[in-house]
């Protein structure tokens, strides 16, 4: 019983899981892209992405290498599931 909870669990978070995945990668129709949002916006849009979508838990890095920045980028985009417009514009205004 126990053996076969678990795995219509486990059925279910990957169902979930594909689900919020598929639908981030795929915006419906009518909803503004990332892309749409840059174009917009493209004055002062990376401090505005970062705040956004980094400044809830972080503050800008002033002792970090661009070297690093971008590391920690790349590393932080699977989490924050960012965009790859998301992450240059962000990566251009943290190392410019």
């Amino acid at each position: 019983m126990k053996t076969r909870f678990m795995a219509i669990l486990g059925i279910l978070v990957l169902a979930f899981s594909v689900t919020v995945f598929a639908r981030h990668q795929n915006p419906g129709r009518g909803q503004k892209t990332t892309k749409a949002i840059a174009n917009k916006n493209a004055a002062g849009s990376g401090e505005q992405r970062f705040q956004a979508n980094c400044g809830r838990c972080h503050v800008p890095p002033d002792s970090l290498s661009p070297r690093e920045v971008k590391a920690v980028l790349q590393h932080m985009r699977v989490r924050a599931m960012l965009s790859a417009d998301d992450e240059q514009l962000i990566l251009q205004y943290l190392a410019p």
